[in-house]
């Protein structure tokens, strides 16, 4: 096949997809992110019915997405929410006490991605044990009756 010379060749004109192609899913300021922190994206997958993650903390920011189902949302200080598919959430992370993530439906997986940014040392996840969960009861808002 015969090779065309770049500087004779005749300019394909340049797509202008990228111009519609950004939807912004959630927006969000976060609290300060230390020096020497980085990132971690993982994918989490529950089977239907899955209570999820117990009671946890993580030690910076985290951002997600729900890729697949619906997740069952309950961040220290706020109502539980329920989070389907194509829908973002985000939490502040540091003293925060992430109560639920869990499948809220027993028929279909849930499956979601989150981007955290963990403070440098520290561990991306911490449970957190019944003592500390009853000391601070005060601080999880009401829960449906």
């Amino acid at each position: 096949m015969p090779r065309t010379d770049p500087a004779t060749a005749e300019a394909k004109p340049r797509s202008t997809a990228w111009q519609t192609a950004f939807t912004t899913v959630q927006e969000a300021e976060p609290p300060f992110i230390p020096t020497g922190a980085h990132a971690m994206t993982v994918v989490v997958e529950f089977p239907a019915g899955d209570p999820g993650t117990p009671p946890h903390r993580h030690s910076g920011p985290a951002f997600g997405y729900v890729l697949e189902g619906e997740m069952l949302l309950e961040v220290e200080g706020h109502p539980e929410r329920v989070v389907p598919a194509g829908e973002a959430f985000w939490e502040p992370g540091g003293d925060v006490i992430h109560y639920q993530d869990g499948n809220n439906r027993d028929d279909i997986p849930l499956r979601f991605t989150v981007t955290m940014l963990c403070e440098p040392g520290k561990p991306m996840l911490t449970l957190v044990d019944d003592e500390e969960l009853a000391q601070r009861k005060d601080r999880r808002a009401p829960r449906p009756s």
